[in-house]
């Protein structure tokens, strides 16, 4: 970076707008993790966004449940869920209060605390990877759904936090299909990365799961 990013903290006005101005401006910004074992910060570099009531491939298109009801606002909270009995992700709820939407986190470059991330990645094999990906996102920055709900607009020191840092020129923002994402929200094209950054995770097409003839997935 040929910058120094700045450490203006976003105001919570960044995420009452629409999902879809969000989550591409999320681009570049530094998301700052603090907990006791130090702090971590990150310059996001891929980002999904997620529109809730009008997007299938939201987990508040069918409305509100106690999983989702983060979802619902105030903007400018985490948004933390379990998935595959293994993981978790970590999003920012964007968008006027009582709509749900957010936007998923999905990839980034350690800036500083690496040391922390390397020994939660062991199987990273260099830095790049230690964030590429949603769920290696939330491992390298030890993010569970103790921090669901948390206010990321609650000032630096919170455990969660986000700074201007230094947004990519717009020629550098790509835009496609969502990761993993299936069905009639499948052509979406509100997959935002920052070209050829090398921690932006392989596109995935959605695969249906199979199952077994018990019945079990």
């Amino acid at each position: 970076m040929s910058e120094s990013p700045d450490r203006t903290p976003l105001p919570r006005t960044f995420f009452e707008r629409p999902v879809l101005e969000v989550a591409p401006d999320l681009l570049g910004r530094t998301l700052v993790r603090n907990s006791p074992e130090g702090r971590i910060e990150l310059r996001l570099t891929e980002v999904e966004a997620y529109a809730g009531a009008i997007d299938p491939g939201s987990h508040a298109f069918r409305g509100r449940t106690p999983r989702n009801a983060v979802m619902f606002g105030p903007p400018g909270h985490a948004y933390v869920y379990f998935t595959y009995g293994m993981w978790h992700c970590l999003n920012l709820v964007c968008g006027p209060e009582g709509e749900a939407s957010g936007v998923l986190l999905r990839a980034g470059e350690i800036l500083t605390g690496a040391e922390q991330a390397r020994k939660r990645r062991l199987s990273a094999r260099y830095d790049a990877e230690l964030a590429k990906g949603p769920a290696r996102l939330a491992t390298a920055l030890d993010v569970g759904r103790t921090l669901n709900g948390a206010d990321a607009c609650a000032g630096p020191d919170a455990p969660l936090s986000l700074l201007t840092g230094t947004p990519p020129a717009a020629g550098q923002v790509r835009t496609g299909p969502r990761t993993g994402v299936g069905g009639e929200g499948a052509p979406h094209p509100w997959r935002y990365w920052i070209d050829a950054d090398p921690t932006v995770s392989p596109y995935r097409a959605h695969t249906p799961r199979k199952r077994s003839s018990s019945g079990q997935a």
